[in-house]
């Protein structure tokens, strides 16, 4: 009876023992102020820097696009990058429709896949801002490249001095941003002031290395730009 009794008591024991909440190991440190590594942090100092840099490098590639779109006095495929022709209801690039040549210095040929399209493509280079007159054989396009006049010569200065100051708001604006989110993680206290400081250090250099490279690539264009 004895030992009936005691092994009654040991289950009842157990059934309470089993139902006790088992305290999470990450929750007990943090209750106790202890600081916990670097693994259960949110976000790392090094993430906006990265994606400033991704961002930054993007905008460069943009800008050397754009810049190429700017017509001198030789022929360029580069020249009808943004011209875009309505293809069945889609917005599209004529170099994606169509075969671009440079059968010569100063002539390119345009001619599309689908040969239906043909009209459609020569109005979309008369309506762009390339300066061209097509002239339409029935088969192909053919761009004449002119001599560039001054008067267009300094037009073409100020597009580029545009692109270029386009480009380096853009830079600007990802350094604005990747600051805002160091000082977020910063007085989120998932950084040290010396960390932020350091970071914020980094992405002005980068900033000023972008802004540098695109003065850089401004002023090769515009050298091209004035080549007689």
């Amino acid at each position: 009876m004895q030992q009936l009794s005691f092994v009654c008591l040991m289950a009842a024991v157990a059934s309470v023992t089993a139902f006790v909440p088992v305290q999470s190991p990450i929750l007990s440190a943090a209750s106790r102020g202890i600081q916990m590594p670097a693994l259960f942090m949110a976000e790392s100092v090094e993430e906006p820097n990265m994606d400033a840099m991704d961002r930054m490098e993007k905008s460069i590639e943009s800008v050397m696009q754009n810049m190429n779109t700017i017509r001198t006095g030789r022929a360029s495929p580069a020249i009808l990058d943004r011209v875009k022709c309505d293809y069945y209801g889609t917005e599209t690039p004529i170099n994606q429709m169509a075969s671009i040549s440079v059968p010569s210095a100063q002539q390119l040929t345009v001619e599309p896949f689908d040969k239906s399209m043909l009209g459609d493509v020569e109005r979309a280079i008369m309506e762009s801002d390339v300066g061209l007159t097509p002239m339409n054989d029935g088969t192909v396009i053919r761009l004449n490249i002119p001599s560039l006049t001054e008067d267009r010569r300094k037009e073409m200065m100020k597009q580029c001095k545009a692109i270029g100051e386009e480009g380096k708001v853009a830079v600007r604006n990802i350094r604005r941003k990747a600051v805002d989110s160091i000082k977020k993680l910063e007085k989120d206290s998932d950084i040290s002031e010396d960390e932020s400081k350091s970071s914020q250090d980094d992405i002005q250099k980068m900033t000023d290395e972008k802004v540098k490279e695109i003065d850089g690539i401004v002023e090769k264009k515009e050298n091209d730009v004035m080549k007689v």
